[in-house]
């Protein structure tokens, strides 16, 4: 007899006839018993949960839409203000967001790049050489916090990450006093505190500053690659790799800005 209930017309318990629907309730012979266990377990691709490769590929995939938006930013720095904008924005979303969202995270990584590029062909055309040698300082960076991660050399604690959200919270209110003083003409440079030197044989500030912040976000990356690692363990959905996209996007994005930053400041471009 039919239904008009989808969910049990699809049924084979439901749409067979009396004949074979009596198989479902009948004992399995030995046969049908070996056959069961011999069939191999599903894995987590066909489970749809999240592995290390299906993150992975979501990860190489945002950046990869990252670095064409930064290839606009580059050739159009005036888009880099209302990308940062309209990225800050799309990111609060997803921080608030239950569920992870592709299409959101992805439209990210454009407008995320575009402010990429866009900031990183200004401090091109003042410095020259400057955004090749802090694409190298990232890319050690990363790749040395994934290597020590990966052989358990460091790994995220709960002091830690006390720690790294107290600091955190410091360098917010330091970045919005530091932002303040720029804006109103409270200090003389264009990175405001940061060029001030310190009592630490005139070293500017943004030198020390830049290398505590440099610190933090390694910590942070560690944070983004043991949430990774606990989603698959977890047995997560799969689309939880988003997540993980937009985490390591916005990790490396930050490292990237701060050693840029932190090369100016060196090279004198005050």
């Amino acid at each position: 007899m039919a239904t008009s209930n989808p969910a049990f017309s699809n049924s084979p318990a439901f749409t067979q006839s009396a004949s074979k629907a009596v198989q479902f309730s009948q004992t399995p012979s030995a046969e049908q018993l070996d056959e069961l266990y011999g069939r191999p377990a599903a894995t987590a691709e066909q489970t749809d949960r999240m592995t290390y490769e299906n993150t992975i590929q979501k990860i190489v995939g945002s950046f990869a839409v990252l670095l064409a938006g930064a290839a606009v930013g580059w050739f159009v720095p005036l888009l880099a203000i209302p990308a940062a904008i309209a990225a800050f924005v799309i990111s609060l979303i997803l921080i608030f967001k239950k569920k992870p969202s592709a299409p959101l995270t992805l439209a990210y990584a454009a407008l995320e790049g575009i402010f990429v590029g866009g900031i990183s062909a200004i401090f091109e055309s003042q410095l020259d050489g400057i955004v090749g040698q802090a694409v190298i300082g990232t890319m050690v960076v990363v790749g040395v916090v994934l290597v020590l991660f990966r052989s358990g050399k460091i790994r995220a604690s709960k002091r830690a990450t006390k720690v790294f959200l107290v600091a955190m919270i410091g360098y917010g209110v330091f970045s919005l006093i530091n932002l303040g003083l720029m804006v109103f003409g409270g200090t003389d440079g264009d990175f405001g505190l940061r060029s001030a030197p310190s009592p630490l044989f005139g070293i500017p500030w943004g030198v020390l500053i830049g290398i505590f912040v440099i610190l933090l976000a390694s910590y942070s990356l560690v944070l983004d690659f043991d949430s990774i690692q606990q989603g698959v363990r977890r047995g997560a959905p799969a689309a939880f790799g988003w997540t993980a996209a937009f985490g390591i996007m916005v990790t490396v994005v930050w490292l990237y800005v701060e050693i840029l930053r932190l090369l100016a400041i060196l090279r004198g471009g005050e």
